[in-house]
């Protein structure tokens, strides 16, 4: 393997996945336009709706309306889904990644 090839194969994974992204973009800004979200986590908007849904399917996000936009509030107390993970909270993950920006609870 080249170095150019092993730089390329570097950055097409990530530890976080794009649900946990989605969830710090909106920790981090909690009037965000999924478009914003899309663009910062690099995957198309019908994907992060997609997500959306997903997180506010399994009680980890609302969704509130006001006015023309959405404000997502973030359930910071819900367990991480994976067994493995189970006996953590979605604080436990969100926190230290936006330890520097307001965090909605």
């Amino acid at each position: 393997m080249t170095l150019k090839s092993a730089e390329t194969e570097a950055a097409t994974w990530t530890f976080l996945t794009n649900h946990s992204h989605v969830l710090i973009c909106i920790a981090k800004q909690p009037d965000i336009r999924l478009s914003e979200v899309a663009r910062l986590v690099g995957i198309g908007e019908r994907s992060v709706h997609r997500i959306v849904h997903d997180l506010e399917s399994a009680g980890y996000l609302q969704v509130i309306k006001e006015g023309r936009r959405n404000v997502y509030k973030i359930d910071l107390d819900q367990p991480l889904r994976h067994p493995l993970e189970a006996d953590n909270h979605v604080r436990a993950i969100i926190t230290p990644v936006v330890k520097k920006s307001k965090v909605a609870k």
